[in-house]
């Protein structure tokens, strides 16, 4: 391998996901879901709670889903996970 293709380390590249906002995305998907669920339970359900409760849940299961993808990258539909032994040579 030449200088400019250094092998990144396994560190480092969980530095980099771990860095990504992950709580923050949780806050907007979980606040947009309970502004929805707000807006539901006023117009459409008679101000009962569980639509609030329900579309939070909703936001917070995405935003999991995402970090759960950042993290494992396998969980990805149509992603194939190819190991190194069976890889072509890199030019």
């Amino acid at each position: 391998m030449s200088a400019a293709q250094k092998p990144v380390s396994s560190e480092d590249v969980l530095g980099q996901k771990s860095n990504t906002p992950k709580v923050a995305d949780l806050l907007v998907k979980a606040g947009v879901g309970f502004g929805a669920g707000v807006v539901a339970s006023v117009i459409l359900f008679r101000r009962r709670t569980w639509p609030i409760a329900l579309s939070t849940g909703f936001g917070a299961g995405a935003a999991w889903a995402d970090c759960d993808r950042s993290f494992n990258p396998a969980r990805i539909p149509g992603t194939r996970i190819i190991p190194q032994s069976e890889a072509p040579p890199s030019k």
